[in-house]
């Protein structure tokens, strides 16, 4: 089948990580990008022929630099490709995707590379012994920045209960989502640390894997010394594993491009389709704590753009900061939690480099597909707590149509959506909470409590008692009342 000279095509992909013994062994994340774009170049079959690249672009990172895309390019000898960056955010890979298919497409581009890197692992090790890193200086800015505008990721009611961190939120999902299925909690655990140890297991498959060892349920949802409770019900295995050195490359052209180079049709990898959707911005506004609309609508239009359906999907990959967030997109997507829903192990074992972990599901997605010729794949990227959805369908095959992307934001905004009250006074039911721990023992608890007029306001308790009977008993749904400095008084 004769196919458009200008459809978009993944030819390239490189992975690298880290594994210092001592920071003497250490590398700035620039260099992890430069590492990772050498083997993308190899696997491409190009070697070091990347000076004619048009395009450089960088995933944003927890660095310091100001246009690492300017100091890439300069390193690997394509000193006239425009740069482009992104805001914060672990939708942003898969939108780069779209965006960078869409010009290709369009004509505007054929030769770009992706990158992205983190050095979690050997700055927190910098960290503890007092030391500052060395980073090269990559001053300037970008030609174009991808994802604007940024705004932040907690309502001002949740910061002014504390509430500040991923961490804190979404195990107020999973809470829910035990409620929603009426679930005892210990069921409920034992459910989840399965979904996860099915996570270790695909990782230990994965070679670029941080976490590659076997890990049981029983070890995954037990707390011990090197398993500490971060905030019930979730222990230190059920977070995402920031704490890694790892980096991340990809060759996109278009088929014409890939022709001209040289590149084995064989390694050619197709995006389908992209769509993007965010939900209602934040947990204080949402309509419940146990759905996305967001992640429906936004795979529902990818799929279709795709004219693919969940039963041909031979590989998923579900954005995995937490369980929650998984146990949600499938429900949302018609995707059975028996079935591997990680290509990669997921953020807890595969590796969380913040925001770049997509283009490791992306990059192993690009292998699996290789491996298995025709075969379809789903990325799902996810920004913030549950609420920036982009999604992308991959084959192996050519596309029968080309590329196609859809924003799907108007359908979500006509949602409903909940009004966040800064407090309340009076009779309320817990929606959902967490007990957050310090150093293993409860600190606070947050509760999400609707009132009988289902507005949504947050509470505090630091009552020992409370705080150890949420933790062995089903708190959600019990009645509690309110006064106005957010002091909450349980009923029974």
């Amino acid at each position: 089948m004769a196919i458009n000279p200008n459809t978009p095509v993944l030819v390239g992909v490189g992975q690298t990580l880290n594994r210092i013994e001592t920071l003497e062994d250490a590398i700035e994340p620039i260099e992890m990008m430069l590492r990772a774009s050498e083997l993308a170049a190899l696997d491409a079959g190009i070697g070091t022929a990347l000076d004619g690249l048009q395009s450089v672009r960088v995933i944003r990172g927890m660095w310091g630099y100001d246009n690492p895309a300017a100091l890439l390019r300069e390193r690997i000898g394509a000193p006239g490709a425009q740069t482009v960056g992104t805001l914060i955010g672990g939708n942003q890979n898969q939108a780069v995707i779209n965006h960078t298919a869409l010009e290709i497409l369009a004509g505007k581009v054929d030769f770009v590379l992706i990158a992205g890197a983190e050095n979690g692992y050997s700055a927190n090790k910098a960290r503890r012994v007092g030391v500052n890193l060395p980073e090269t200086p990559a001053p300037g800015h970008y030609d174009v920045l991808i994802g604007g505008p940024q705004q932040p990721e907690h309502h001002e009611h949740e910061m002014a209960k504390g509430i500040r961190r991923a961490i804190q939120v979404y195990p107020m999902y999973d809470n829910a989502i035990r409620h929603q299925r009426g679930e005892s909690i210990a069921a409920h655990r034992q459910r989840v640390s399965e979904l996860w140890s099915g996570f270790n297991d695909v990782a230990q498959a994965n070679p670029n894997a941080w976490v590659r060892h076997n890990m049981t349920p029983e070890e995954i949802r037990a707390p011990s010394p090197a398993n500490r409770m971060v905030g019930f019900p979730y222990t230190k295995f059920m977070n995402a594993n920031m704490m890694v050195d790892m980096g991340a490359a990809l060759i996109m052209c278009s088929a014409a491009r890939a022709q001209r180079l040289g590149i084995a049709e064989a390694k050619w990898v197709y995006p389908w389709s992209g769509a993007k959707g965010y939900d209602h911005f934040c947990a204080s506004v949402r309509d419940n704590f146990h759905t996305s609309p967001g992640i429906r609508i936004t795979g529902a239009r990818a799929l279709e753009l795709a004219q693919t359906n969940v039963e041909e999907l031979a590989f998923v990959d579900l954005y995995s900061c937490f369980p929650s967030a998984v146990q949600v997109a499938a429900d949302e997507l018609g995707l059975s939690q028996q079935r591997p829903l990680t290509v990669t192990g997921g953020l807890t074992f595969g590796g969380g480099p913040l925001n770049n972990y997509v283009m490791h599901s992306i990059a192993r997605m690009v292998e699996l597909l290789r491996e298995h010729p025709g075969a379809r794949g789903l990325i799902t990227g996810n920004g913030g707590n549950l609420y920036k959805h982009v999604h992308g369908v991959y084959s192996s095959a050519p596309p029968e149509r080309d590329f196609r992307f859809a924003d799907v934001q108007a359908d979500i905004d006509a949602l409903p959506s909940r009004t966040s009250l800064a407090a309340w006074r009076g009779d309320a039911h817990i929606e959902s909470y967490t007990v957050m721990h310090d150093q293993g023992e409860p600190s606070v608890a947050h509760l999400a409590c609707l009132t009988p007029g289902g507005d949504r306001v947050w509470a505090n308790s630091q009552d020992a008692d409370l705080m150890q009977a949420m933790m062995a008993d089903e708190f959600c749904g019990r009645p509690v009342r309110l006064d106005d400095a957010g002091n909450v008084a349980v009923r029974q």
